[in-house]
């Protein structure tokens, strides 16, 4: 209830994504996931809740018996979702994987979002081509970033 006694309108949105990464990095991921799914996010009186689209560790997709296999794989996981985010890291310019969730990512029209790891001087330049936006390492700017990306988000994001 308002202060007045009406009803207030408290909504949630769910909101899709899909973490770009490569396992030798799984630093950048981890950090990332647990800033993500990890904490309670509002953007006003609404609550955000984010769901995991990546690819885990152990997923048969790892297992795909051609590139093109491992390709529509990768796609079918992206086409679920709202946002892709992916690290700057410079590895992910040496990354087939890291290339191929990116082209995913354009040819099923996901906005990406790059995030600059701490302390990086050096950034990726096949993530900056391909993201919509760039934010910097730390939990807020990701989720607002995330959110920025999303259409008619207005509002700006808390926890």
């Amino acid at each position: 209830m308002g202060e007045r006694g009406e009803l207030t309108s408290v909504s949630t949105h769910q909101i899709h994504i899909f973490i770009s990464h490569s396992w030798t990095y799984s630093r950048h991921y981890e950090t990332l996931h647990s800033w993500i799914f990890g904490k309670r996010w509002r953007a006003g009186q609404a609550s955000l809740a984010f769901r995991d689209f990546s690819v885990p560790k152990d997923a048969p997709i790892h297992n795909a018996p051609s590139a093109r296999a491992l390709r529509d794989a990768i796609y079918r996981k992206i086409d679920g979702c709202h946002v892709v985010v992916c690290p700057t890291g410079m590895y992910a310019n040496y990354s087939d994987w890291i290339q191929k969730e990116l082209g995913g990512a354009q040819v099923k029209g996901k906005p990406i979002l790059g995030v600059n790891p701490w302390g990086q001087e050096r950034r990726s330049s096949v993530v900056a081509e391909a993201a919509q936006r760039t934010v910097g390492w730390n939990s807020k700017s990701v989720v607002e970033g995330i959110w920025k990306l999303l259409p008619g988000a207005l509002i700006s994001v808390g926890r």
